[in-house]
């Protein structure tokens, strides 16, 4: 039986837009700015969303009577033969009103799989006196945002490499949501002015801010040119980059107002956070700020009236990550926020960089227009995500078009630039966080990770070293947490604690798997939560049902951190989906213990 019918504005929301078609720097700081120049238990099953699909189920239809029927000139008539069909079905169907073609709409109720509005059709189609029977289909206009540069942005339309975003904007603008952009600061730019809110200026030495002063609540972008050999000898002069704006553009830049860029979360808002100014900027600010943008207490600093649920991080130095700024990511997730972070531009394993190797977070390689890993995006195995990056040495255009500052040193006119860089891919998928947020304000950062991955496509192009679960796809992705369309997956969980012995055997932590067809995913995502004293001693590896083994996590020294809280992209296209696999950990150093609290394998 049915749970009482409820009206369809409150089962449904529907929200009315205009469908849119279509070098790491060493120096005596720690962190510069990713962009390249300037055109230079028992286990338990939960589904989390509907099955794939580009289109939703239909959730009324249209029946044409036969002139003879009783059902064409009686509403009560058409109300009672819904009402019959429904029985017959299965379904809870309602007349609504009479066409003004003589028609009924008839309501399904609650939203119906395919194949539920499939035999609700067929139970019509089989009585002589319907003439017709069609979903009652929903129309949207269709235009391009009339921003006057928004053709150059391939990055978001492009269907060979572009990120799909047009057809996200169907569903989410990312409004109610606020990113944080700790970087550069903000210089004021009308085409970003009206989605800017509050932020601060963590920069504490007065030598790296150059704005005359430390920390304080105006986060405005002086400039960050240098001179030669300032920054280091040998080191060339360099200009203001500017480079926070840009990322903020691309994130949020207002949309159909008739100039400049759009931005992917155009209804989003931008807290910009200063951190990085001449020659970089330190991991002390940059912690502080992570804290202060997700909600966190930061001493000598006014609580945060605009809590961030997503911080960009368009910044990186060498060196893996540090316990300290790994524990303020990880409080920073455990408030709600998800934190984006650039993989680096050395063209090397980004588990060498920080924060691209940093737990709880969300790193992001870069592609260049066709679809391949740029030449100068890191990879490697901690990379969970690939997004438009540009590559200018192909051409100008083909670099990432954002809001900017015709300013050589200090702010001048305001313009818009290509750049290239892991820092251009990193906000694209900021900008994504904010648009999935938007459309479910439930999800977790874990989710939001999950969902980014097990919805990207397949590389256009090509990726030697490891660029995460491929490209990043926001229709899909914001189809499947708003329940209208993509792969949410079905997630299996095991929550039953696991002591892990100190220098002992590897121990096991079993989830069987049944129901499913075929092998599991090329993107299989495996949730890890551990308890731990110092994750370094531990090696984790996941068991297929066939025991074919794959390597999560190895040994590592160096890493004295405590806990491993993260999720893991594993491509087991090979392995059959059914079966019981298995969690296996072993800590394989003495004087530190813990338990595997639980996991979770999301196909």
């Amino acid at each position: 039986m049915r749970t009482p019918r409820t009206s369809r504005a409150a089962r449904r929301k529907l929200i009315s837009v205009a469908a849119i078609s279509a070098t790491l720097l060493s120096g005596t700081a720690t962190a510069v700015a990713l962009a390249g120049p300037a055109a230079a238990g028992t286990p338990s099953a939960e589904a989390a969303a509907p099955a794939a699909s580009t289109a939703a189920p239909a959730e009324r239809l249209i029946v044409g009577y036969k002139s003879t029927a009783a059902e064409a000139k009686s509403n009560s008539a058409a109300s009672a033969d819904a009402e019959a069909k429904g029985r017959e079905a299965g379904e809870d169907l309602d007349f609504q009103r009479r066409l003004g073609t003589g028609a009924a709409l008839v309501d399904l109720g609650d939203r119906l799989s395919k194949a539920e509005v499939a035999d609700v059709i067929a139970e019509y189609e089989a009585d002589p006196q319907v003439a017709y029977v069609v979903p009652d289909r929903l129309n949207k206009p269709l235009a391009d945002p009339n921003d006057t540069e928004y053709s150059k942005q391939w990055d978001l339309f492009e269907a060979t490499a572009g990120m799909r975003v047009p057809g996200a904007w169907d569903i989410a603008t990312g409004s109610g949501v606020t990113v944080a952009v700790i970087d550069t600061g903000y210089v004021t730019h009308s085409d970003l002015a009206a989605n800017i809110v509050a932020g601060y200026d963590f920069i504490s030495d007065t030598a790296v801010s150059v704005d005359g002063n430390g920390r304080d609540s105006n986060p405005a972008d002086p400039g960050d040119w240098y001179a030669a050999n300032e920054c280091g000898a040998g080191v060339p002069a360099s200009d203001s980059s500017w480079h926070g704006t840009h990322v903020a553009g691309t994130i949020a830049a207002v949309t159909n107002n008739s100039k400049g860029v759009a931005g992917i979360a155009y209804n989003a808002k931008i807290s910009p956070l200063r951190v990085l100014g001449k020659c970089g900027g330190y991991d002390s600010d940059i912690i502080d700020a992570i804290t202060w943008a997700s909600g966190g207490t930061v001493s000598g600093v006014p609580a945060n009236t605009n809590v961030a649920k997503v911080i960009n991080m368009s910044l990186g130095g060498s060196g893996s990550c540090t316990s300290a700024t790994q524990s303020a990511i990880n409080a920073a997730v455990n408030r709600g926020t998800t934190v984006v972070v650039a993989a680096g531009n050395s063209n090397a394993n980004a588990a060498n960089y920080s924060p691209a190797s940093c737990n709880n977070v969300i790193s992001v390689a870069a592609t260049n227009r066709s679809g391949s890993k740029a030449s100068y995006s890191n990879y490697g195995s901690v990379v969970d995500i690939a997004a438009p990056g540009g590559q200018t040495s192909t051409g100008t255009a083909n670099g990432i078009l954002s809001t900017l500052n015709s300013g050589a040193q200090g702010p001048s006119t305001e313009s818009y630039e290509y750049y290239q860089g892991t820092s251009m891919a990193a906000p694209h998928i900021a900008g994504l966080a904010a648009l999935m947020k938007s459309a479910n304000s439930s999800l977790t950062p874990a989710q939001i990770e999950s969902a980014i991955k097990s919805n990207a496509r397949a590389l256009p192009g090509t990726c030697t070293g490891g660029c995460g679960a491929g490209l990043a796809d926001a229709t899909k992705t914001v189809q499947a947490v708003s329940g209208s369309g993509g792969t949410g997956g079905t997630t299996y969980t095991s929550t039953a604690a696991v002591s892990i012995p100190d220098a002992g055997s590897a121990v096991e932590s079993p989830i069987t798997v049944s129901g499913r067809t075929g092998n599991a995913p090329s993107a299989l995502q495996v949730g890890v939560d551990i308890t731990h004293t110092y994750r370094g001693d531990l090696v984790i590896d996941l068991v297929a049902p066939d025991g074919s083994t794959y390597r999560l996590k190895s040994s590592s020294s160096s890493d004295s951190a405590d806990n491993v809280s993260t999720t893991y992209t594993v491509n087991a296209s090979s392995e059959t989906a059914n079966g019981t696999w298995k969690l296996r950990v072993q800590d394989v150093a003495a004087q530190d213990t813990g338990t595997i609290n639980s996991w979770k394998l999301t196909f």
